[in-house]
């Protein structure tokens, strides 16, 4: 690490208060900038499901506030997902004091690689789980059963699914760079492949709907991420033994 002089701890406090301040300033602006195409943006968003349900089939809202309201998280979770440059970029600043000078080099690509990955786990969502997902739910409706999904439910719960697959598609980016520290190996990460994959499909489990289909569907990509990540970190990771080589 850098000869610099020792940071006291609420000299990190107060580091902290600033970066949080700005993350939320960048969601703020992120919101009152989406809030104007709100409407949009919740059609955009409902799309997957639209796709599956029968034709006439529409969302409701059972409340007379619901609406406003769900228009208002629309605009929030726009504003988090503009404001990701910035939360990453801050998010790795505030580590960057700990690392040596050639170490800090690799922030601005690394944030750009954390917006992307990010964003890619998210369209990995949209695109991918969410027909499949909403098509086995709407499956359960019979002649005596009728889906009536709300605008509340479905914002809640499809937020909930991009934020998350948005936050493991980083998976590569940290073991990398926790390679990269040193602070795991090559080896360690292959030795530890069983216990990852029972770590994933218990993170799904709580991530998404206690349904099978999603589950193994974020399961699998995760499995793929760490394999990944096993590649990164050979490539950027500290040396500690020849027996490293052979993935």
């Amino acid at each position: 690490m850098d000869d610099e002089k020792k940071i006291p701890f609420t000299g990190h406090l107060e580091e902290l208060r600033r970066r949080l301040i700005v993350c939320f300033s960048a969601v703020g602006i992120g919101f009152v900038l989406s809030y104007g195409f709100k409407e949009k943006l919740f059609q955009i968003l409902t799309r997957p499901l639209i796709s599956v349900m029968k034709t006439g089939d529409k969302l409701i809202f059972t409340g007379l506030p619901e609406a406003f309201f769900t228009y208002l998280k629309v605009a929030f979770l726009s504003g988090i997902i503009l404001a990701t440059p910035i939360i990453f970029y801050e998010f790795w600043m505030f580590v960057a004091p700990g690392l040596y000078n050639k170490e800090k080099r690799l922030m601005f690509p690394i944030v750009f690689l954390s917006t992307l990955f990010f964003v890619g786990g998210s369209f990995f969502g949209y695109f991918i789980v969410f027909p499949y997902g909403f098509k086995f739910f709407l499956g359960f409706a019979s002649e005596t059963i009728q889906p009536l999904p709300s605008m509340r439910e479905y914002l809640s719960f499809a937020s909930k699914l991009l934020l998350a697959f948005g936050v493991v598609f980083e998976l590569p980016l940290i073991i990398t760079f926790l390679a990269k520290l040193g602070m795991v190996s090559v080896s360690f990460l292959k030795k530890n492949r069983k216990y990852a994959l029972l770590l994933f499909f218990v993170g799904a489990a709580i991530l998404t709907p206690p349904d099978v289909v999603t589950q193994v569907m974020m399961a699998l990509p995760l499995m793929v991420l760490y394999e990944i990540s096993i590649v990164g970190a050979k490539i950027f990771g500290k040396k500690t033994s020849e027996n490293d080589d052979n993935i």
